[in-house]
């Protein structure tokens, strides 16, 4: 397991883990540089913090390596600061060869010095004799004589003046091996979401601890960056969200990514059988003096097919099932925390507001709970010239906003005096049958809004009530038609056509046409069961040229069909058959990240 941390709370998940893996069960805590950095009074912090747990010491590892750069102060071949010649002569380098290793003569091999003393001294120091000159071992330190004859042999020994060393090239261990510090890190590049962890990082703690076929677990995926990894390099994956756009995100990322073809080590295995990886020659002062030769496999270094390219393999995105919620009889009680729940919506209600488009908001002088009904939690009134009365009906944390509970709150809110002007419907989930329900009511004088719940508003303690908080969202209706097609080859077919969203102008109070500009990322249902979305057929609008199927079929090029790519980057879907069923189901993602759901009768 690993625990991405920053330094404000390093100390405190560290116990939490020492309790429940046990502190002999930490492997290691990883620091490595991250782009932003927070101020402090003293110093700035760039660092965040991994803490790598197992559930006990037998665990897979693989070590990772880093090349080593000659002219960079910080690697490790800094310290090659001798050069062999092509004609066998060796010299240390000059300043500016070490500065810029480019003026370095051609064909020659930088190397190092290293002691070919070890520590404790033997009961009697040997002399050893050396291109006709004696040289005593150290105090306190030994030698082996037979090993220093076969480096003579090797031509591998040379002499300081006062001290024998040992000549190691840099080719011979061109890398190094990481550490737990990570300072190359800090450059994310495409970042897509606030938090979005440089691919690299997750890329060493998987690689450092998988194989290709193993399964990986993500439960905070943000914009997706570990299923995105792991797909890269031919590991499963499971990833979830609280968050709606970071699913969007995820989803889009993964079926507009390509990637490298890597080289199956056994091709009738398939991936399990892992990748043909690179390596590099490993040798020592004790390989060589032995004869022996060793390389070392580099996990982040497979071998490339150039001439294949691969996709995302199939996926599917999956939700909590909505629970069932049974009737309520006439002794219903509000449980106590879900009426200190929304008090805290409503105090963050009057805060903030509800966001609407271009960042005009409905705002409240007061929002109160109200009595006497039960679906109908709240009233409120707006601000402005001519104030409104608003109602509010808040669904739970864990349940989604449902038909029933629609129809029960429209039910008290006809009863109310004087009649609501506005009556908003606030949830983290509304069930399409719900959200069809609001969108379809019409009556005089009244507006019925649907209202999208940030999911920060489950952590309300940690977060603190301000204006600028995006808690609430007014969500948009989707304008979606079926076409049945009367003529041509797909005579017969039905085609969906996305129009885009109605938004409710909060300058103007009236709900304005939208259009298609407006939409991120759409999918079709053709065959939609009432309970999740199986899309057949995928669009996203706003990518551009540069961005999702575009950027998709640039790489590819002639591997997929021009023309089909395109209209999956438009708002009218391929023609498709019913087959069996009865609804279609139209989800669509807006450039806000809200979701809306339209179901579609065949036929109806």
């Amino acid at each position: 397991m690993f625990v991405q941390i920053g330094i404000e709370n390093v100390h405190i998940v560290r116990n939490l883990m020492d309790e429940i893996f046990d502190s002999g069960n930490a492997v290691s805590i990883i620091t490595f540089q991250k782009t932003g950095f927070k101020r402090t009074s003293q110093f700035q912090n760039v660092a965040d913090y991994i803490l790598w747990y197992s559930k006990n010491k037998e665990y897979k590892f693989h070590k990772l390596y880093l090349p080593k750069v000659l002219g960079d102060l910080s690697n490790p071949a800094n310290r090659y600061d001798q050069v062999e010649l092509s004609d066998g002569s060796r010299r240390p380098q000059t300043k500016e060869e070490k500065a810029n290793p480019r003026l370095l003569p051609e064909n020659s091999r930088p190397y190092q010095l290293i002691d070919v003393t070890s520590q404790g001294g033997g009961t009697e120091q040997l002399n050893y004799r050396f291109q006709g000159k004696e040289y005593m071992c150290p105090a306190n330190r030994s030698w082996n004589i037979e090993k220093l004859d076969k480096l003579v042999a090797a031509n591998r020994l040379i002499s300081t003046g006062t001290r024998l060393m040992f000549i190691k090239y840099l080719d011979e261990f061109p890398v190094f091996e990481i550490t737990n510090i990570w300072s190359d890190c800090a450059i994310t590049p495409d970042m897509v979401y606030v938090v979005q962890t440089n691919p690299s990082v997750i890329q060493r703690c998987m690689l450092m601890t998988t194989d290709p076929g193993d399964l990986v677990l993500d439960i905070t995926c943000g914009s997706g960056t570990t299923a995105y990894v792991a797909e890269q390099w031919g590991r499963r994956w499971i990833t979830c969200d609280t968050s709606r756009v970071a699913i969007a995100l995820a989803k889009k990322r993964l079926m507009t990514s390509t990637y490298d073809y890597y080289q199956l080590a056994y091709k009738d295995v398939g991936v399990s059988g892992g990748f043909r990886y690179g390596s590099v020659p490993n040798l020592s002062l004790d390989s060589i003096a032995r004869g022996e030769t060793s390389r070392v496999t580099l996990y982040d270094q497979p071998e490339v097919d150039k001439n294949k390219i691969r996709v995302s393999g199939p996926f599917t995105v999956e939700a909590l099932p909505a629970p069932v919620v049974k009737p309520l009889d006439e002794t219903y009680e509000m449980p106590e925390d879900y009426t200190a729940k929304q008090a805290d919506w409503r105090d963050e209600l009057l805060a903030t507001g509800i966001l609407g488009r271009g960042g005009a908001k409905i705002e409240f002088s007061r929002v109160e709970p109200l009595s006497g009904t039960i679906y109908l939690q709240a009233e409120a009134e707006t601000i402005e010239d001519k104030p409104r009365r608003a109602v509010i009906c808040f669904a739970g944390e864990n349940k989604p906003m449902d038909s029933r509970m629609v129809a029960l709150a429209l039910t008290e809110a006809e009863d109310l005096r004087p009649s609501p002007k506005l009556i908003i419907f606030a949830a983290f989930q509304f069930d399409p049958e719900a959200a069809k329900d609001i969108d379809s009511t019409k009556w005089a004088g009244v507006t019925c809004l649907k209202v999208q719940m940030n999911t920060d508003l489950m952590t309300e303690d940690l977060k603190k009530k301000r204006s600028s908080n995006q808690s609430f969202w007014l969500v948009g209706q989707p304008d979606v038609e079926l076409i049945q097609i009367e003529k041509g080859k797909d005579k017969g077919k039905y085609q969906v056509r996305v129009n885009g969203f109605d938004y409710y102008d909060v300058k103007k109070g009236t709900v304005e046409s939208g259009n298609a500009g407006r939409i991120a990322m759409w999918m079709l249902d053709t065959n939609y069961d009432g309970m999740s979305i199986e899309p057949m057929q995928v669009f996203f609008p706003l990518g551009g040229k540069n961005e999702g199927w575009s950027r998709l079929a640039k790489t590819l090029r002639a591997e997929i069909n021009q023309d089909l790519i395109e209209q999956y980057a438009g708002t009218v879907s391929l023609p498709f058959a019913i087959e069996g069923g009865t609804m279609v189901a139209v989800k669509i993602i807006d450039d806000r990240g809200i979701e809306s759901l339209k179901v579609l009768k065949v036929g109806g």
